[in-house]
């Protein structure tokens, strides 16, 4: 049987920001071609004939964002027919996790904006970039729970209540605060330090502590099982 495939690949990208003020965002573009021009999406486009996977979706995130990024995961694969009005298209997604502060970012290429949202604000999306965000948060918080991806996302040195904060923002609900405190203290990766939490108004501050990731991967070698 012969069978008929005219078929383009290409990469997105879910780029979750995350401060201590605004909570979970998510990078995305404002659109200047069509289709879906003057639309939000997320950073992306074709793979080149020359390109590793990994290699296109850095490019297009320097090409539509300004930013570069160390680490990104590959999420899955969005092929449904029509996902895409002019070719048959699959997007072969990736997700990471930033501090939005550190970088500087820019429209160029084809996007004519580009600015973090809340997650809790997206705007309508072109394509299937809905879906595609869905499936990643869905992907971080079930991470969040077994490995301790947002620590580099802190201070080195940070008062307890600001880690609650950030897994709370990632999940999107409340969180048992004396059981998760027992439960991260136990692994033995995080260290209270003697420095003192400087507070704006009145009340008693508390010891900042430290993420040690040299023990955390000394323990992960040991066989820890990590889990929230």
């Amino acid at each position: 049987m012969t069978t008929s495939q005219d078929i383009k690949v290409a990469v997105d990208a879910v780029v979750f920001g995350y401060t201590s003020k605004e909570g979970l965002s998510v990078l995305l573009i404002k659109r200047d071609i069509q289709p879906f021009k003057n639309g939000w999406a997320l950073p992306g486009g074709l793979v080149g004939n020359q390109e590793s996977l990994e290699d296109a979706v850095q490019r297009e995130l320097k090409e539509e964002t300004g930013i570069s990024i160390n680490y990104l995961e590959q999420l899955y694969s969005f092929g449904k027919p029509g996902r895409d009005p002019r070719n048959r298209v699959i997007s072969i997604t990736y997700y990471g996790l930033v501090k939005p502060d550190v970088f500087e970012i820019h429209a160029d290429t084809d996007a004519a904006e580009v600015a973090w949202f809340n997650i809790k604000k997206i705007p309508p999306l072109a394509f299937d970039h809905q879906s595609i965000i869905i499936a990643a948060h869905d992907r971080l918080k079930s991470k969040i729970l077994y490995q301790p991806v947002g620590f580099e996302l802190l201070e080195e040195r940070f008062p307890f209540s600001e880690l609650e904060k950030l897994y709370m923002a990632v999940l999107d609900r409340d969180i048992d605060r004396r059981n998760f405190k027992k439960k991260i203290v136990k692994f033995g990766f995080l260290e209270e330090t003697t420095e003192k939490q400087v507070l704006e108004g009145a009340g008693r501050p508390g010891n900042l502590f430290r993420f040690n990731q040299e023990k955390y991967f000394q323990l992960q070698k040991q066989g820890i099982n990590f889990e929230i």
